[in-house]
């Protein structure tokens, strides 16, 4: 296939474009760059494609498309919640007209990196299904919501969306992202010898390595047309559903020297979700996940040695708040996060 993957400079994005490629797909990028420079480790080798801002998308940039992957937006809740003005624009009405001018090109797979996070504050003891009422309690996860809303409104027989509903995702991608549970308690572990956790340690998240979610996505696009077609999948396992406590005691584990220390300085997180994954391994026969968290840790741990990661890096290079808001001072992006001409 003819594949736009949105995003692909992007943590996740940098990941899948080779894994979709060595499948035999034709990628063609498209991202505004606002991460392009968050690299560690060697510059990866993007994909042909399209320098553009989600809002600017035009029925050029998806013209002669088989599929789109679209991973393309505010990644996270301190952004969301910084301003969730813009994470609606972009993630929400953005996403939506993509799909639109996809559908009316002659796209017939819309693939789209929604969150596990629309479950929000499931708690309980049951494992979370597709079919659990969704409960946002961020402006990142509303989108997501929002988004899979609007885009089951366009799904017919010649338009096929699917709704990826992915695990908080951890590994090393040579655009590394240093906000993500794992990969931060990871770096911090290493350069501070301590493993903080803020929260109480409580809160169950799922996790699944962006290898892993390249894997499905991979898998989902060549799907029968039947197995995925307007439906949401949960994408992970279930063994990495874990504590956060837990996650620092793996993380303690590949990081040797490293203490735990949990402060409950932030209280109890309200975000709190065992999730099940068995709906995708039945769509998609022989599918699984292939990482799991100690593994994952050992990955990171390994890499920022490798790659001589330093806390400037980790703090400010890898962590999207940051990013954003050094171009902003810097005048390189105006107030509504477009490069400025």
């Amino acid at each position: 296939m003819r594949v736009l993957l949105t995003g692909h400079q992007g943590y996740l994005g940098t990941v899948m474009a080779p894994v979709l490629t060595a499948a035999g797909h034709e990628v063609v990028g498209l991202d505004a760059g606002l991460f392009a420079d968050c690299v560690l480790g060697e510059p990866p080798a993007d994909p042909s494609g399209h320098r553009v801002d989600l809002r600017d998308v035009t029925a050029e940039h998806v013209a002669g498309v088989d599929a789109v992957i679209h991973l393309a937006a505010l990644s996270n809740d301190p952004l969301g919640s910084l301003a969730p003005e813009l994470t609606y624009d972009i993630n929400h009405h953005a996403s939506v007209r993509l799909a639109r001018l996809a559908r009316d090109a002659g796209v017939r797979r819309f693939l789209y990196a929604s969150t596990c996070s629309v479950y929000g504050a499931a708690g309980g003891d049951e494992l979370v299904t597709e079919d659990a009422p969704l409960r946002p309690v961020t402006p990142y996860a509303e989108s997501k919501v929002r988004v899979e809303d609007d885009l089951h409104a366009l799904a017919d027989d010649d338009f096929t969306p699917v709704f990826m509903r992915n695990a908080t995702a951890f590994g090393y991608s040579p655009r590394l992202r240093a906000d993500i549970v794992l990969n931060n308690l990871v770096g911090h572990a290493l350069l501070s010898g301590e493993v903080l956790v803020l929260s109480d340690g409580t809160p169950w998240r799922p996790l699944v390595h962006a290898a892993d979610i390249a894997r499905a996505f991979a898998a989902a696009l060549v799907a029968p047309q039947e197995a995925v077609h307007d439906r949401a999948f949960n994408i992970g396992s279930e063994t990495n559903n874990v504590t956060v406590a837990e996650i620092a005691e793996q993380v303690a584990e590949a990081v040797s020297g490293a203490k735990v220390r949990i402060t409950g300085e932030n209280g109890a997180d309200p975000r709190s979700y065992r999730v099940d994954f068995s709906r995708f391994r039945a769509a998609i026969p022989g599918f699984d996940c292939e990482w799991s968290v100690k593994q994952g840790a050992l990955e990171l741990a390994d890499a920022y040695r490798k790659f001589d990661l330093t806390r400037e890096n980790f703090e400010q290079r890898f962590t999207r708040l940051a990013v954003l808001r050094a171009a902003s001072d810097a005048g390189t992006v105006d107030d509504t996060l477009r490069w400025r001409r």
